[in-house]
């Protein structure tokens, strides 16, 4: 690892990374967002919440084909898959699933949590054999950890959801490995922390950089508009000490999640921030407000493969110290359709 650093350097260079939350959608969207993924990772889990969701081996298997013939070969990007858990979640599927390397991870979404969850569980009950086997077969579980209950303010969704679902799901489930995907407050941060071993926790780019107030600086505005939405200030102070400080619970994830500018822009817009152009800018920067660059290679390359068992990236990126220079739209094949890409409010001074 490398010495802290006591200035800003003019490169940045760590092995290449990885994103632990990637959603790639499918078909136009696909073809348009992958590549901004592949160019900055080595391998993403990919999320299955498509329509109709990814359940299935073979629907898995094929999905991932389609996005390798998305992205250039010369990216050498590997997507890893993962299985979206409905009630009643086959073991047996979710065995077989691991044994042939197809899936890598399941994803518990509580139904209506976020974009195209409806078929998400609606009890731990409804997936404890499928939990049972992936215990067996080593395969951690991804979680969106917030409650549905409409009566639980927004803001309070996540903290309600460890009380209530994750403590005792970890307290029945003694073998399984889980991944607290996309914390956004001081609680989920030590719940982590609570259970070393055992729990990992992935942190967005968006999430570090603004806190719940820049949703409404000026007015509504949707492209910071996500789920987990943004907390307080003393939240996001809370995960970026988590991400810098060196913890190998904690890795990058960026849960980068494109909508199209029309389907966010509108009185009932979709949650979800598309940071995949610009997300290793973003960290950088953050790290270096930290000054914990020396720490930015763990998190994003070493501490999401030494958590799922696989190894660590030999190629390498290097980032430039200059004004960040990245795409304002991403634009969709096949229509006049274009996808604002997140910008903090602040300066970014990294580059590719």
């Amino acid at each position: 690892m490398a010495p802290p650093l006591t200035q800003q350097p003019t490169t940045l260079s760590i092995r290449r990374p990885d994103d632990w939350h990637v959603h790639l959608r499918d078909g136009p969207m696909l073809a348009a967002c992958a590549v901004h993924t592949a160019r900055q990772f080595a391998r993403g889990i990919i999320m299955p919440n498509l329509v109709p969701p990814v359940t299935k081996v073979a629907e898995a298997a094929a999905y991932r084909e389609r996005i390798r013939r998305a992205v250039p070969a010369e990216l050498e990007f590997e997507p890893l898959m993962t299985c979206y858990l409905t009630d009643g979640a086959d073991p047996a599927e979710l065995a077989r699933g691991k044994e042939e390397g197809v899936w890598v991870a399941s994803k518990l979404y509580p139904a209506h949590a976020t974009t195209n969850s409806a078929h998400g569980v609606t009890s731990m009950d409804a997936i404890a054999r499928g939990l049972e086997a992936m215990e067996k077969a080593g395969m951690p579980l991804l979680v969106h950890g917030e409650v549905t209950d409409p009566e639980v303010d927004i803001f309070d969704r996540e903290a309600v959801f460890l009380d209530k679902v994750l403590a005792p799901l970890i307290k029945r489930h003694q073998g399984l490995k889980i991944v607290l995907e996309h914390i956004t407050t001081r609680e989920g941060v030590q719940f982590v922390e609570a259970h070393p071993g055992r729990l990992g926790g992935t942190i967005t780019p968006h999430h570090l950089s603004y806190n719940r107030n820049a949703l409404f600086k000026g007015g509504i505005r949707p492209h910071f508009y996500c789920l987990p939405i943004a907390k307080r200030e003393e939240h996001r102070l809370a995960l970026r000490k988590a991400a810098t400080s060196g913890s190998p619970q904690f890795f990058l994830g960026t849960d980068t999640a494109p909508h199209t500018a029309d389907t966010k822009e509108c009185a009932c817009g979709c949650a979800g921030v598309f940071n995949a152009p610009v997300a290793m800018q973003v960290y950088a920067q953050v790290f270096m407000e930290e000054s914990a660059l020396d720490k930015l290679e763990a998190f994003a390359s070493l501490n999401g493969p030494r958590f799922y068992g696989l190894p660590a990236n030999e190629a390498r990126i290097t980032l430039q110290a200059r004004p960040l220079d990245a795409p304002e739209r991403v634009e969709v094949p096949g229509g006049n359709k274009s996808i604002v890409v997140f910008r903090p409010d602040t300066p970014v001074g990294w580059s590719f």
